[in-house]
């Protein structure tokens, strides 16, 4: 007991000695990172161990922690940084190279389509039957792709199915709008007119869909759209059916466009494999409205003539125009699996540059000064908004 009263009378008697010893900010005034937890500690010490043991022990600790925290921490920070900056930068540097070759690919692939399917309606003028052609032909390549294991096999459900329909309804009236308007018209009239798809894009999305959008976006659809009437003003050969064609296809390209990008969302099919399972289903759509429409018997009379006028070469052109209107399809899909509805339509618009410069130079179109200054206009505007929109 008399030991006790000495060691709790001493304990007492140098509590300021103690005090002095634990407090790190008055020995140690260089070592701001000790936190207050970690002097609790240390004074908690004391009581169980002699003075000198414990100030040594304290000692000790506090000039070894503070040292493995500067040179450990900052490095392994600094290190990192750079790492994970380079790889990202390399990511984003290697999908943009991949999203500009789909887009390289798909133009020249649709100036080809362009070229053939003109060929035929002009040989050819039934345009119900060339649609529904182009997506047999499409649904026979994937068939064919899936059956021989060169291409996966989508996995599909009822669900699926559900949501694609509308899709492939969009895309229906405006494959057939298109080809009808072309039948009609120059196909460089028939892209300049479709070139006017942004605007569609922006007037569907602002009021059925509710997205707003800058000032300067709804500015740049003034050339855009002045343009295109400032064209249609202008053609030569206006037709009517054909310019109605074009507009329809717009409308429902569109549709098309916001419908696969939401229906690609959360689905294990690739964009390759939608647009195929998209043919398929718009080849049973169009099927039985292309034979009341025109009927085997005004195809045949037409085979009959294309073939007498043009030889067999005209069985070459028909395949051509049905196989290359897939395969650009196709890209443009898998394009659409990396970029919005908008940007996808931005590059749909500045891809017609391309087919309406080659079309005037094949089929030698005659154009008016005042028509190819209405396109101009009208690319300068889709350029225009491009930029608005960071495309």
């Amino acid at each position: 007991m008399m030991c006790s009263l000495k060691q709790s009378h001493l304990l007492g008697r140098d509590s300021n000695v103690v005090s002095l010893r634990t407090n790190p900010q008055f020995r140690f005034s260089n070592s701001p990172s000790i936190s207050t937890l970690k002097i609790r500690k240390f004074s908690a010490g004391f009581l169980s161990k002699p003075l000198y043991i414990s100030a040594i022990e304290t000692f000790r600790s506090l000039q070894t922690q503070p040292k493995r925290r500067s040179c450990i921490i900052p490095k392994a920070y600094d290190a990192d940084r750079p790492e994970e900056e380079g790889t990202i930068e390399k990511a984003e540097s290697a999908r943009k190279l991949k999203i500009g070759s789909y887009f390289a690919t798909w133009w020249f692939l649709n100036v080809i389509f362009n070229i053939y399917n003109k060929k035929v309606l002009n040989a050819f003028p039934f345009p119900w039957l060339t649609s529904t052609l182009s997506l047999a032909a499409g649904s026979l390549i994937m068939i064919i792709s899936w059956a021989t294991k060169v291409a996966e096999t989508p996995n599909t459900d009822l669900e699926f199915w559900k949501s694609l329909f509308p899709v492939a309804l969009a895309h229906t009236i405006g494959h057939v709008a298109a080809t009808v308007s072309m039948s009609k018209v120059a196909v460089s009239f028939t892209h300049i007119i479709k070139s006017g798809e942004p605007a569609f894009s922006v007037l569907v999305s602002r009021f059925i869909l509710g997205e707003t959008f800058p000032m300067p976006v709804y500015l740049s659809l003034v050339p855009i759209i002045g343009g295109c009437g400032l064209a249609a003003l202008t053609e030569l050969n206006f037709n009517m059916i054909g310019f109605m064609g074009a507009m329809i296809s717009n409308l429902a390209f569109v549709f098309r466009n916001i419908f696969s990008k939401r229906g690609m969302k959360g689905k294990s099919v690739s964009g390759m494999n939608y647009y195929a399972c998209l043919s398929l289903l718009s080849l049973l759509i169009l099927t039985p409205f292309a034979i009341a429409v025109e009927g085997p018997q005004l195809w045949a009379v037409g085979w009959q003539k294309a073939i007498t006028e043009i030889g067999p070469h005209f069985i070459w052109w028909m395949a051509a125009q049905s196989i290359f209107y897939h395969l650009y399809n196709q890209v443009s899909y898998m394009s659409l699996d990396e970029i919005s509805p908008l940007t996808f339509s931005i590059g749909n618009t500045m891809k017609r540059i391309s087919v309406i410069v080659s079309s005037i130079i094949i089929f030698r179109t005659p154009v008016q000064p005042v028509n190819a200054l209405g396109a101009a206009i009208a690319v300068l505007g889709t350029f225009l908004y491009s930029q608005q929109i960071g495309f």
